[in-house]
């Protein structure tokens, strides 16, 4: 314990929460639920004894401010709303740790920081519940769609603004939660990475260099129905041999871009039944990548791939776009800050990309300085009850945090 920082403390609660807001299946604090709400509750009785504000802005976000020496801000948080059977530490790790950094603050400064000090949970983060992730971070940023959040429904066909409501949260001013950023002049966001980098290098921690941007396209191709008994193999137009060609392909496409990623995720036949060569067939293909252009190559050698592999077998070939998010390169000197906090608290750091999105990604893109941390992820698991992190391994995260939030203050403080 250094000037006031406990670790431990952030551990025990993370296990404290985890009793309050899981069972037998995991963590339950989908967000716009009692659970959520009852979650929340529990972060927001963490700060008690600190002479902080503490509001919820006009999306939901929840923010406790600490005021300091300066108006500029810096900002640390994450999410404690949780996937449905969830893991214990995705998102509430953020929250909690930032609490514990704060803490800290405030002791060695006697509650009056450098600069002001802001911990925030953002609202439905994981976006379960309606299929929307990062809702009230892209709300703040200014970058959530209004029409296409307008229509979102549940599984039990509840509108995302009736859900809202309910929570006293009026849909069609969420943005005004924009003013939350007017003085930011930095964020900080600690997670588990979720996937198996640093175990495979058994590294506790790394610097993260941004979140990758995505492409998300479904992509039909389209043949010719025919009897599979009496249609002769090279009389075929098989819709479903010319996607098969992409699967190896786009793996190759994935390698020859460093560090991008090519997933097809899903695979539908027509007519989908054994006696009739495949009509059509529609893939689902996800690629990321942290380079804006290189990510634009590999959707370019997808696209003559497709088209090449239709045209060998006879078929057609559209695209559809899904989904489309930029890349979000972080800050670098708040990398270079990162990968010494880490380097300083356990000898060694790594730098790696996010390929899940976080609400870290609408903060650097609404023009704030921003950079995560990644702690070890057991097993590389995440969104599953067995997720998992090594006690040592999440005192160290915190120490780290807290070594990351005194550099970034002075770098404020001294750019004022």
């Amino acid at each position: 314990m250094a000037n006031g920082l406990n670790p431990r403390r952030t551990i025990d609660e993370l296990k404290e929460l985890r009793a309050l807001t899981g069972d037998e299946n995991g963590a339950q604090r989908v967000a716009f639920t009692p659970t959520w709400t009852k979650a929340r509750e529990f972060l927001k009785k963490r700060f008690e004894g600190l002479p902080v504000e503490i509001h919820h802005d006009a999306a939901g976000n929840f923010w406790a401010t600490l005021r300091g020496g300066s108006e500029k801000e810096l900002l640390m948080g994450g999410h404690i709303d949780s996937v449905p059977n969830g893991g214990w530490l995705d998102g509430c790790l953020n929250t909690l740790a930032a609490v514990e950094v704060m803490r800290r603050i405030h002791a060695q400064y006697n509650g009056k920081p450098p600069v002001t000090v802001r911990v925030v949970d953002w609202a439905d983060e994981e976006g379960a519940r309606f299929g929307k992730s990062l809702f009230g971070s892209s709300a703040c940023s200014g970058n959530l769609d209004m029409d296409e959040a307008r229509g979102l429904t549940d599984k039990d066909g509840i509108k995302l603004p009736d859900a809202l409501k309910n929570v006293g949260i009026d849909f069609e001013k969420v943005k005004d939660s924009g003013k939350e950023l007017k003085n930011a002049a930095a964020y900080l966001e600690l997670h588990i990475e979720q996937g198996p980098v640093l175990l495979d290098m058994n590294l506790p921690l790394g610097a993260v260099l941004g979140t990758f941007g995505v492409e998300r396209h479904a992509i039909t191709f389209h043949g010719q129905a025919a009897h599979s008994g009496s249609t002769p193999m090279n009389r075929r137009k098989d819709a479903f041999l010319a996607a098969a060609r992409m699967s190896p392909e786009v793996y190759e496409i994935a390698k020859r871009s460093g560090m991008g990623v090519c997933t097809i995720g899903s695979c539908t036949t027509k007519p989908g039944i054994v006696t009739s060569v495949v009509e059509d067939c529609r893939l689902t293909l996800d690629q990321r990548h942290l380079d804006a252009d290189k990510l634009a190559k590999m959707h370019a050698e997808a696209r003559e791939a497709s088209e090449r592999f239709a045209k060998e077998g006879g078929c057609t070939v559209a695209w559809d776009r899904i989904w489309h998010i930029a890349p979000a390169p972080f800050h670098p000197e708040l990398i270079d800050f990162c990968d010494e906090a880490v380097k300083e608290t356990c000898g060694a750091s790594h730098r790696l990309p996010s390929g899940p999105l976080h609400d870290a990604a609408e903060v650097c893109m609404a023009g704030v300085p921003t950079v995560m941390m990644f702690v070890q992820s057991l097993h590389g698991i995440s969104h599953n009850k067995i997720e998992d992190t090594k006690e040592e391994h999440l005192e160290m995260s915190v120490a780290a945090l807290d070594r990351l939030a005194e550099k970034t203050m002075a770098w404020i403080k001294s750019k004022s």
